[in-house]
């Protein structure tokens, strides 16, 4: 019976390690060549709001996670496949939300319906400019 659990925990170690091994950061620059800005993996959920000409598309906000960070954009995961060119996020930072005005860079599939949008960072917006995203809840 001992043996059977410790080669089912094999079994368990063996996947994970397979598992990360095909999703390091660090491992995938061997293959794409270096990345200008290192990422940190970080996982937030972060409200996106579409701006189309300048105006916010409050009735199209969705909620989303984020993947990683670099000193000028972020990564966020998307559940369907949504042409966005600029957005606004909203993040909550402790008891605060602030908000930052940013442009689409890629959108690339991650398999079974999810994609990965990054996004370069422009501005932080102050709240007064759109007071209506104080509506939402982050």
């Amino acid at each position: 019976m001992f043996f059977q659990g410790r080669n089912k925990l094999l079994g368990v170690q063996n996947f994970v390690l397979k598992v990360i091994n095909n999703n390091c950061p660090e491992l995938k620059s061997f293959l794409e060549g270096p990345r200008r800005d290192k990422r940190v993996n970080l996982t937030l959920v972060v409200l996106v709001v579409p701006l189309v000409d300048g105006k916010l598309r409050v009735g199209d906000a969705f909620n989303a996670v984020t993947q990683e960070f670099s000193t000028s954009g972020v990564g966020i995961v998307l559940d369907r496949q949504q042409a966005l060119d600029e957005v606004i996020l909203g993040f909550r930072l402790e008891d605060d939300v602030s908000y930052v005005r940013a442009a689409a860079k890629h959108l690339s599939p991650m398999g079974n319906g999810f994609y990965h949008l990054g996004l370069e960072l422009k501005e932080v917006i102050p709240k007064s400019k759109h007071p209506e995203l104080e509506t939402f809840q982050i």
